[in-house]
């Protein structure tokens, strides 16, 4: 999950340096919901490669909402997401250019971009998160900017191999021995990486998933 925030945190730099290749860049973050630990470690890892880049003036944080407890959406909840938008925009986008949003799924990046249109603003690079259905189409129609991918498929096979590996007395393979600690040991881990997914690779990175690869074409 710390590696998902810094795939986001890249794509939004990406994003905007495509649009506009020279900073500095306007932008807002976004992060998930404070009773939520995995919505701390997203933000975590995207503000790792985020930091370096307020600190050195490449990006500004209009408002000045750059912790963790400023940035959450309380319940990941939509309209909670937009409220904040509009309020962010109503405070600080009057007449400044917002050019990136940090958002940690895709829920919240299609509640943000609602909330931009009402404002009649102009698309930001907006990130997001799960390849859910309504955000991969509207990224296919250039409004979303991207989101992330973690193929179930791969998933599913490497539990189902992990699991015939203990039943025959053998070691499961596993790719990480540090991260996951429980309190009395840490638990070794198979982690498959997660995939960016903007317009351009969408049809590569779905090739196995019917649905969201039907919408690419």
């Amino acid at each position: 999950n710390f590696k998902v925030g810094e795939l986001q945190g890249q794509a939004l730099l990406d994003g905007m340096a495509k649009k506009k290749p020279n900073g500095p860049y306007n932008i807002e973050l976004f992060a998930g919901s404070p009773d939520d630990a995995n919505a701390q470690v997203f933000f975590d890892g995207a503000m790792k490669v985020l930091q370096p880049k307020i600190t050195d003036g490449t990006l500004k944080v209009v408002s000045g909402q750059t912790q963790f407890n400023q940035a959450v959406t309380q319940g990941w909840k939509a309209e909670n997401a937009q409220k904040r938008m509009d309020t962010l925009l109503a405070a600080n986008y009057t007449s400044a250019p917002l050019d990136g949003v940090l958002s940690p799924n895709d829920t919240l990046a299609r509640a943000i971009l609602t909330s931009v249109k009402a404002a009649g603003k102009p698309n930001p690079i907006v990130t997001g998160q799960d390849s859910e259905v309504e955000s991969v189409k509207s990224i296919m129609a250039g409004v979303q900017y991207s989101t992330i991918n973690k193929d179930t498929r791969n998933l599913v096979k490497d539990t189902i191999e992990m699991v015939q590996a203990l039943q025959k007395g053998q070691t499961p393979k596993v790719n990480d021995t540090k991260s996951y600690n429980n309190g009395v040991k840490v638990v070794p881990a198979n982690l498959l990486p997660p995939v960016i997914v903007t317009k351009e690779n969408a049809a590569q990175a779905y090739a196995n998933d019917p649905t969201l690869s039907a919408l690419t074409k």
